[in-house]
């Protein structure tokens, strides 16, 4: 019956608008009725367990939930719910009578835009990524909490379906090798839970299990209208939906990294943690871009039933050893260092500290991002004093202390550390090198360098484009040069000049540092 509906709704004459022309995108659980301007969006009356759309009123439910999440991240893209009514042989759209079916109206957007062809055209920039992880963030700070008293998102709720995982892939295996593999990543699974289930259980109490999308990836993403939208969220089952922010990005950042896009990946995980603050998430990222990994592994094993051809079978399971490895790698015992910057505003180093974060997993916390989550904007009548308003000595101090306490627990958590600041004081120097000693890790000095016209003419333009949130103006970068106190002959010692204006001066920095620690 649904088959035959499909086909009498590829009548021109039923829509309210001009059809261009009709194409179908048939999926297991829906079908989308392309006309050119619009797209209609049919769930198909099954149930898998983890979905039951076998009732009509279960399918209206449904594309009313799916136009309600999904407005939350879009703007004119997800328009209505219309009622199908009629009989399967003439339908009427939107009509009086008594519904057969129900179908959400979208805006129809060509296939081409999405983000996963856009990287499969080799297209896809850090423009795209730094606007994902800002719409993200922001959708995560202001997605509904779900209650204490809710049962999910509690740490058990949390590992019930890692350890589903593991049961439902076990029986599809047979090679010797790939279970060995699958036992190694059960056992790291649950020594990690272990670690982690206070964490689990104090996210849940802080309020970090929230009404999130649930299937983040480059799929799931478009351009409309020249800007990165997110679309498509889960409706169909809360606990896909209803869990931590944490794990909500956690898909994506696994996604790139799946496409061999980790630097991508680094640096969307980096602007989410500086938009969102949520640095105590760092603990949790591998364990849950290991969950997702394997979550693709299972589904491409579930294939493996339904597949006769030999050859067919063997790249499905190229696919899960591909996703399986992918997981193992999240266990691996991971190199730290700290390093800091040390150089005046506007040299360059937040594109140092970038390329820190980008080539070697580092996580980059800056002192203009901290300072202002601490204490809010600086007043424009402050703005051309070095030691006025949010950057006074006192506030100076605590902003310090705040990136040193979040350097030390995301190198407890097992991340190397950039901290993107100016460090003009040896003070401040000595107390991030204590930090390293303390942690056991090596420390760096980024000493930065530019000719005075650079500076000027890379300050000239970040305030043209107003997105920087440094404060710092000429004068200001004047006064630290008059003040800064030069590095000591033992800090020298544990420096690397950067000349940020030559990018050889950067390669060749990062080719060092990989060299002193092969594991970044």
């Amino acid at each position: 019956m649904s088959q035959a509906l499909i086909a009498a709704l590829q009548n021109p004459a039923l829509y309210p608008h001009p059809v261009e022309a009709f194409q179908v995108i048939e999926t297991h659980i829906s079908w989308v009725v392309l006309t050119g301007p619009y797209a209609y969006k049919i769930k198909k009356p099954v149930n898998f367990g983890f979905l039951d759309f076998t009732e009509l009123a279960a399918r209206e439910h449904f594309c009313q939930e799916e136009l309600r999440l999904n407005q939350r991240l879009t703007q004119g893209l997800y328009l209505e719910v219309l009622p199908i009514s009629g009989s399967v042989e003439a339908p009427q759209l939107g009509g009086d009578g008594p519904a057969i079916e129900y179908a959400l109206k979208m805006r129809q957007f060509p296939q081409d835009q999405l983000l996963a062809e856009v990287q499969a055209r080799g297209e896809l920039s850090e423009a795209h990524i730094d606007a994902l992880a800002e719409q993200i963030a922001q959708f995560h700070l202001d997605a509904p909490q779900v209650p204490r008293s809710h049962e999910l998102g509690s740490a058990q709720a949390v590992m019930a379906p890692i350890r589903q995982n593991f049961e439902q892939i076990r029986p599809l295996l047979a090679d010797k090798a790939d279970l060995q593999q699958l036992d190694a990543l059960q056992a790291w699974a649950e020594s990690s839970f272990e670690r982690l289930e206070p964490l689990l259980a104090r996210r849940k109490a802080e309020g970090f299990i929230r009404e999130c999308h649930g299937d983040i990836h480059l799929g799931n993403v478009t351009l409309l209208d020249g800007r990165v939208v997110l679309f498509d969220c889960i409706e169909f089952n809360e606990p896909f939906r209803l869990i931590d922010i944490a794990s909500d990005a956690a898909f994506l950042a696994m996604d790139l990294e799946d496409r061999g896009l980790k630097p991508f990946s680094r640096r969307f995980v980096s602007a989410w943690l500086e938009r969102t603050g949520d640095y105590a998430a760092l603990e949790l990222l591998n364990f849950y871009k290991a969950y997702r990994a394997m979550v693709r592994g299972k589904v491409s094993l579930f294939r493996l039933g339904q597949e006769a051809d030999a050859v067919q079978r063997a790249v499905i399971l190229r696919q899960y050893r591909r996703y399986a490895t992918l997981a193992e790698s999240y266990s691996a015992i991971p190199s730290r260092l700290l390093a800091i910057t040390h150089g005046v505003s506007a040299v360059g180093k937040s594109h140092v500290a970038m390329r820190l974060v980008e080539a070697l997993g580092a996580i980059r916390l800056r002192s203009d991002v901290e300072r202002k989550r601490l204490f809010g904007e600086q007043k424009a009548a402050d703005k051309d004093q070095l030691s006025a308003g949010i950057y006074n000595q006192d506030v100076s101090a605590a902003t310090y202390q705040r990136l040193h306490q979040l350097a030390d627990a995301a190198l407890h958590a097992g991340f190397p550390v950039v901290i993107d600041a100016t460090y003009l004081k040896q003070a401040q120097r000595q107390a991030a090198c204590q930090i390293a000693e303390d942690t056991g890790v090596p420390f760096l000095i980024l000493d930065c360098h530019a000719p005075d016209a650079v500076i000027a003419s890379w300050l000239a333009l970040r305030q043209d484009r107003g997105q920087d949130p440094s404060d710092a103006t000429m004068e200001v970068i004047k006064a630290q040069q008059a003040s800064r106190e030069a590095l000591s002959q033992d800090e020298l010692l544990l420096s690397k000049r950067v000349d940020t204006h030559e990018s050889a001066s950067l390669d060749s920095l990062i080719a060092r540092i990989r060299q002193h620690l092969p594991g970044l």
